[in-house]
C-alpha cells in the first residue's frame, strides 16, 4: 500500500486525485496540504506544509509553482520521494529540484498522462524524417482561460522532444507578432490558446512542400493526469535518489 501526501489537495487536480485513490486498493492518501481547509476529505489536511508530521511512502504536489521551493526542502529533508506535477517553474527552481534529487527521489513531468508520453517517443522518429526532409515545425496548444503559464509545460516538452531528435539545435518561437521577417529553417514555433475550460489540447505540425502532418493529443478530463501521477507515486515508492520522469514509469 502506497501512503501518499497530498500537496494541494483541495484544488481541482488535489480532489480529482482523492477521488481516484478512494477506488485504487494499492494506494491511501494520508494526508492532504492546502492553504484552505474547506471540506472533508477523509484524511487530516495540513494549511501549512511544516506542520504536517504525518508519515508517507511519497508526496505528490499539483499546486503552483509559488509554493515547490517548500515543497523541495520538505521533501529533501525527510527523505521523501515527490512526484512534481506542478508547471510554470522557475530556471532557478529546476536547477534546486536537480539538486534536491541528489537526497531523494523526485519525478518531474511536463504532462503525467500515457497518451503525452508515448507521443513524445513518436515525435522523436517523426521529426528524424520530416525535419530531415525540410518540413517545417510548429506546436499549438490549448488550455482554459484559468492556467496561468503560457506556453504549456507539455507544449514545451513536445519542444524538447522534437529538438532531442535532431543534429542541430533549434531556437523556440513564442510570438511572431513582432517578428517581420520569414521564418527561420531551424526554428519550432510554439502557439498558446487560453479559453472556457479546454482541459489540454497539443497539435504539432509538420508543414512541408505540398502536405502536412499532424500529431495531436485531446484530454477530455484532468483524470488523465491524476491516473498517470497516482501511477508515478506508485513507482516512485522506495526508489533511490534520483531525477525520474514519466517515461520510466511507462517503461
Amino acid at each position: 500500500m502506497t501512503r501518499i501526501i497530498m500537496h494541494g489537495c483541495n484544488g481541482h487536480m488535489g480532489q480529482v486525485i482523492s477521488d481516484l485513490v478512494k477506488n485504487d486498493s494499492e494506494a491511501k492518501i494520508v494526508a492532504g496540504v492546502d492553504m484552505v481547509d474547506n471540506r472533508d476529505n477523509g484524511y487530516p489536511v495540513f494549511t501549512n506544509l511544516k506542520d504536517c508530521d504525518v508519515e508517507a511512502d511519497v508526496m505528490i504536489d499539483f499546486s503552483s509553482y509559488k509554493a515547490a521551493d517548500g515543497v523541495l526542502d520538505y521533501c529533501t529533508e525527510k527523505k521523501l520521494p515527490l512526484v512534481l506535477c506542478t508547471t510554470g517553474l522557475t530556471e532557478e527552481q529546476l536547477q534546486k529540484m536537480k539538486e534536491c534529487s541528489s537526497r531523494t527521489a523526485i519525478l518531474k513531468s511536463a504532462n503525467m498522462s500515457l497518451g503525452i508520453n508515448t507521443l513524445l517517443k513518436l515525435l522523436k522518429d517523426a521529426a528524424k524524417v520530416l525535419a530531415g526532409a525540410g518540413f517545417d515545425m510548429e506546436i499549438v496548444e490549448k488550455h482554459h482561460r484559468l492556467k496561468c503559464d503560457a506556453p504549456s509545460g507539455t507544449a514545451l516538452a513536445l519542444a524538447d522532444a522534437l529538438n532531442d531528435a535532431m543534429d542541430q539545435q533549434y531556437h523556440y518561437v513564442y510570438d511572431r507578432s513582432q517578428v517581420h521577417q520569414p521564418r527561420d529553417d531551424k526554428e519550432i514555433g510554439i502557439s498558446a490558446v487560453r479559453g472556457g475550460t479546454i482541459v489540454g489540447d497539443h497539435d504539432v505540425i509538420f508543414a512541408g512542400p505540398d502536405e502536412v502532418i499532424t500529431f495531436s493529443h485531446r484530454a477530455y478530463s484532468k483524470a488523465v493526469f491524476g491516473k498517470g501521477a497516482v501511477e508515478a507515486a506508485k513507482y516512485l515508492t522506495g526508489k533511490g535518489p534520483g531525477l525520474y520522469d514519466m517515461q520510466d514509469v511507462i517503461g
